[in-house]
């Protein structure tokens, strides 16, 4: 099991931007995927980005596409996630997740087995 730290949410004002953070802990290795996922109040966790490990191929959620960016850094084996021009409706807690399986799910919760708290990120209009 992989421990991961979300950083960088916060309360922002709508257009502005944001990067999150993610960083593992303690026992660690490469995944396959790596991604970021949100939650808003009364609505079920849904994805907003990931990155594939050895060749860095990124996707988005349409919501996102234009505006987020997925990035990862070898080194540190930490993702981060890019947000700009935020809107209202990005407000959620913002979940970074690893796939340590080979899976084709690298979209979907069901591909992710590695989690972590979240980071709270609130735009305001």
């Amino acid at each position: 099991q992989v421990h991961l730290v979300e950083s960088g949410g916060g309360l922002v004002q709508a257009g502005d931007s944001l990067r999150l953070s993610c960083t593992p802990s303690g026992r660690t290795f490469s995944p396959y995927f790596m991604g970021w996922f949100r939650q808003a109040p009364g609505k079920e966790r849904e994805f907003v980005a990931s990155i594939s490990w050895s060749a860095g191929d990124t996707y988005y959620a349409d919501s996102g596409k234009g505006r987020f960016s997925i990035s990862r850094d070898k080194a540190n084996l930490s993702v981060d996630l890019q947000m700009n021009r935020l809107k209202p409706e990005d407000t959620a807690i913002y979940y970074c997740a690893f796939a340590t399986k080979p899976t084709y799910y690298y979209h979907d919760t069901e591909g992710f087995d590695n989690w972590g708290q979240g980071t709270q990120v609130t735009v305001s209009s």
